[in-house]
């Protein structure tokens, strides 16, 4: 299964890095994945909202398109001269997480990296979760909040806040590799898992 984290200029640093940790050491249990930091658009280095540079492995782009998405927040709201309101004005980075989308590839939003997916069109009709400053713009995205620390769909999936990240890596090492795998993480991380994860049911 390959999984991209897609990095954008102002991305948050533990939004993004955290979901990263905790599947890699879900490969290191066993779990079959290969993971990808990439960048928004064709660039080798991207900068954190606190200014950290991260070299990348690749750019976002639908002939290596990944099984899984999962894009972070940052920016959102505070409205920062960079980060994911930003790239939702711009629309590119939203048009391509539309497109994969159409394709069949699972997109994962945390913390505001959700309002990416809703101003992408994909979380129409969809119950989502939301860091609690952002989720009164929901609505008019046709989004419905529930205040659970992750909402599953299906093809989407979003994490409340920005710490729960870690609880996303470890809800897709469980869905997609079982939990005895997810608790190994667990333990070998000594997190203890937070919130509820709610799961459509005709999913």
């Amino acid at each position: 299964m390959k999984i991209q984290i897609v990095l954008f200029e102002g991305f948050g640093e533990l939004v993004a890095l955290a979901p990263f940790e905790v599947l890699k050491r879900g490969i290191e249990a066993g779990a079959p994945f290969e993971i990808e930091l990439v960048a928004s658009r064709s660039q080798k280095e991207v900068v954190s909202s606190f200014g950290v540079q991260i070299t990348v492995h690749d750019f976002l782009r639908l002939d290596n398109r990944p099984d899984l998405l999962i894009i972070p927040g940052g920016g959102w709201n505070h409205k920062a001269q960079h980060g994911a309101r930003k790239e939702a004005e711009k629309r590119e980075l939203t048009q391509i997480i539309s497109a994969m989308h159409d394709e069949d590839t699972i997109v994962c939003g945390v913390c505001t990296g959700g309002m990416l997916m809703a101003a992408s069109g994909i979380l129409k009709d969809k119950r989502v979760a939301m860091h609690y400053l952002a989720k009164d713009e929901l609505p008019r995205y046709g989004a419905d909040y529930l205040g659970y620390r992750i909402v599953d769909e299906g093809s989407v999936i979003t994490a409340r806040g920005v710490t729960s990240g870690i609880d996303l890596g470890l809800w897709i090492i469980e869905r997609f590799s079982g939990a005895e795998i997810a608790a190994a993480v667990e333990h070998r991380m000594e997190y203890e898992r937070r919130g509820v994860v709610w799961r459509n049911p005709a999913n």
